[in-house]
């Protein structure tokens, strides 16, 4: 089913989204259609591909782009995404001390990080190397931004008031999920700038292509969701070309602006695609509440088989018709028959959890200048598998962007410690020089204290 909604998108000539859980499955799909369909759009539109894997085949794309981090709204949204996803216990847990501290943490790293000489150092990979400085430099550097005062100051004050185990129990769980990131790969795909995530853009339309790989997930599936994220809030315009979101195996990604996006983008011509195996995965991640708003929010809903609970939300979903019921009652004397009309349900949970291969449910939603007068349905898709698999042989492979070589790679890596050991001794430097910098923010306490103080 998922083939079929990437290429017609494509052929109607929708910009694309594309999250390929088991790359490059989907991915050749994508790139082999719009190859043939490049005529469909006003502006042929550029593929771009984010693969963690084979690097010689994936772009560079900088997720924490300054240009498109207006303000510091935008760096704590993408903190508490990277956070998220990272611990997705605290997905339950959002608004506790323990959850919101290491958020406010990263989101000062991110927004000192856009702010320093221009945002030359704000990238994903100089945020990681950035949060694991020691406290005694971290804290009297990023004093100087005042923009994060607000932020920091309660760590600073635990620090200098005696309470270390506090302050390590706030910052150790943002430094250790991080550290997960911590790979050359990651940080050469992530540290290039070859392509920014405004999709429908009409002056330069893409289409982009995001590669997990099901045995690496909470590590990619991280970084894949800050990207989807960081995506989102540029998709959501106004005047902008119709775009096609679909992710392939949803719950493998933490996301909360996809709830937003699915309300309020259907007027910004965005589509969304959610696949899952179950909805039992959505409740498991998000918990029970918003995996009812998700379920709830979504206008078109195709099933196979399903089971247990969601069968059952899915029959009621479904709707009740009234269905004619005869009842014959046999005695010593005379027999009799009664007949009734009942309301039931249009398809029983017992016949979802049976379904056949290839046999789908489901409602579709529809607008008053194309009403449909039948929205649910119970029906089989056809495939022509023969077909499909001629298809599939003709295919061409990704192209290679460019050679990369594990030098290049290590080289890059380094490179970003260096950088951020430069920035850190660079600014210790004019901190001890200079005993009256005082804390931009109006704070009486000059930076050389503060890092006295520690």
């Amino acid at each position: 089913m998922i083939r079929h909604v990437i290429t017609q998108h494509i052929q109607k000539g929708f910009t694309c989204y594309l999250y390929d859980f088991k790359f490059p499955d989907l991915t050749l799909i994508a790139y082999n259609t719009a190859l043939r369909n490049m005529d469909k759009y006003p502006v042929p539109p550029k593929l771009y591909v984010i693969n963690f894997d084979d690097l010689s085949r994936s772009h560079r794309c900088n997720l924490l782009s300054p240009d498109t981090m207006r303000d510091v709204t935008d760096a704590t949204e993408s903190s508490r995404t990277i956070m998220l996803a990272l611990n997705r216990e605290w997905l339950k847990k959002q608004g506790e001390f323990f959850t919101e501290s290491p958020i406010n943490f990263v989101t000062s790293i991110f927004w000192f990080l856009k702010k320093y000489e221009g945002g030359k150092y704000c990238t994903l990979p100089h945020a990681i190397e950035l949060a694991n400085v020691e406290y005694e430099k971290l804290f009297p550097v990023l004093s100087l931004e005042p923009t994060i005062d607000v932020l920091i100051n309660p760590f600073i004050s635990a620090l200098t008031r005696g309470a270390a185990e506090q302050l390590e129990g706030q910052i150790a769980s943002a430094k250790i999920g991080l550290a997960r990131l911590v790979s050359p790969s990651l940080y050469y795909v992530l540290s290039g700038n070859d392509f920014t995530l405004d999709i429908n853009d009409p002056q330069a339309p893409k289409l982009v292509c995001i590669g997990n790989n099901p045995s690496k997930t909470q590590v990619y599936g991280a970084v894949l969701s800050l990207c989807t994220e960081r995506m989102l809030k540029l998709v959501n315009q106004k005047g902008r070309l119709k775009s096609s979101l679909i992710f392939d195996e949803y719950p493998t990604l933490v996301c909360d602006q996809i709830f937003q996006h699915i309300s309020t983008a259907r007027s910004n011509l965005s589509s969304v695609i959610l696949g899952l195996q179950d909805f039992s995965q959505v409740k498991k991640e998000y918990g029970r509440d918003a995996a009812e708003v998700l379920m709830n929010i979504c206008g078109n809903i195709i099933s196979g088989q399903v089971l247990g609970e969601t069968a059952k939300q899915l029959s009621e979903r479904l709707g009740k018709i009234m269905q004619d019921r005869e009842s014959l009652s046999i005695n010593s004397n005379d027999t009799s028959i009664s007949r009734s009309n009942q309301l039931e349900s249009a398809l029983q949970p017992a016949r979802i959890s049976n379904l056949t291969s290839g046999e789908f449910v489901g409602a579709v939603a529809d607008d008053p200048k194309q009403r449909i007068p039948q929205k649910t349905f119970h029906c089989e898709l056809i495939n022509d598998f023969e077909a499909i698999k001629q298809e599939e042989a003709a295919y061409e492979p990704l192209p290679i962007i460019r050679n990369v070589t594990d030098g290049m790679v290590q080289a890059n890596f380094f490179q970003i410690k260096k950088d951020i050991r430069n920035l850190i001794d660079k600014e210790m430097a004019k901190i001890k020089g200079n005993p009256d910098n005082h804390n931009p923010a109006g704070d009486e306490q000059p930076a050389s204290q503060i890092a006295e103080s520690f």
